[in-house]
């Protein structure tokens, strides 16, 4: 699908014409491809004489296929999150080209980046006049949202902690373990995010069509002096994510370790009433206490004794 924003509209239109014989206005700032055809990929070629990278491509790794520069044009990949509401967001790329016309975008998911400048357009509509204009303004978007899913995770991070510190029980561990887990998850994808912006943002600054928008250079060390910041700041929630981590596997150790010692505490004291117990079991002809009336309540009084006093002894050793 082909969507067109033109200089003055305040939403986004659906290209409904035969992509074959489109022919581009210059009214038109912006062209989001959405999950776009082959024969949609071609069209855009056709009219801005520029080539238009598939999906396989926006997903390779290599800073040379993310950042280069082809037939006039500087194409930027970032991986930007998305469902950002949800316990573990998803992080997908989405290309950029810089034209000396439109802004170009190639994606196949619907960013709230995007949404959100859309608004912000519909209250300004003079916000944006050119392509490199629009493309300043979403990189801005898109920083706002990352700061947000970032604050949202370091507040997850934050709960389970005051679960674990509260209770110190080992009881729900399980949960609080998976949910520390998504964020640790949550935290390497925010990390790779942000640090892809900054290596665009420096790429782009020296772009002669980035210098054509006003205040490009302030805008531009503005953004970078967010990412590295919220870089930092992720940094930060990704030490605290590990050290509670810790502490929940090293408390579920110290539960762990107190019912060892209670049940070998336990099996202390029952020996000696056991051991009585086994004596007096064993019939023999010879033993003079079995023909005794006090012999039956004697051997209860000393399996009672030889029991507790196990016990009162670790108690003042401290082991209980």
């Amino acid at each position: 699908m082909i969507h067109l924003y033109r200089a003055g509209a305040q939403t986004f239109e659906v290209l409904d014409v035969d992509p074959a014989t489109w022919t581009l206005t210059p009214d038109v700032l912006w062209i989001d491809l959405v999950a776009p055809t082959l024969d949609e990929d071609r069209a855009v070629e056709r009219v801005l004489g520029l080539s238009i990278p598939t999906r396989e491509e926006m997903a390779e790794l290599e800073a040379s296929s993310r950042l280069y520069r082809e037939g006039g044009a500087t194409y930027v990949t970032a991986d930007i999150l998305h469902n950002g509401d949800s316990d573990l967001p998803t992080l997908d790329p989405v290309t950029f080209v810089l034209t000396a016309g439109p802004l170009v975008t190639i994606r196949y998911f619907d960013p709230k980046p995007f949404a959100l400048l859309l608004e912000r357009m519909a209250r300004e509509p003079d916000l944006c006049a050119t392509g490199p204009g629009l493309f300043l303004h979403l990189m801005e978007a898109v920083i706002d949202r990352a700061s947000d899913i970032l604050s949202f995770n370091a507040a997850k991070a934050e709960a389970v902690a005051s679960h674990i510190f509260a209770t110190g029980r080992t009881v729900g561990f399980e949960k609080l373990i998976t949910k520390l887990g998504r964020a640790h998850m949550a935290n390497a994808r925010i990390e790779q995010s942000l640090s892809g912006l900054a290596r665009i943002f420096a790429y782009v600054a020296p772009d002669e069509r980035i210098e054509t928008v006003t205040d490009a250079r302030d805008h531009l060390k503005s953004l970078s002096g967010d990412a590295s910041s919220l870089i930092a700041h992720n940094q930060a929630v990704a030490a605290t994510i590990n050290f509670q981590l810790s502490a929940a596997l090293g408390l579920i150790n110290i539960e762990q370790s107190s019912i060892i010692k209670i049940v070998s505490v336990a099996s202390a004291a029952i020996l000696p009433p056991t051991l009585i117990a086994s004596i007096y079991g064993m019939n023999f002809e010879h033993m003079p206490e079995l023909a005794k009336t006090w012999g039956y309540p004697a051997a209860l009084v000393a399996m009672a004794v030889s029991g507790i006093a196990p016990l009162i002894w670790f108690r003042r050793k401290g082991w209980l």
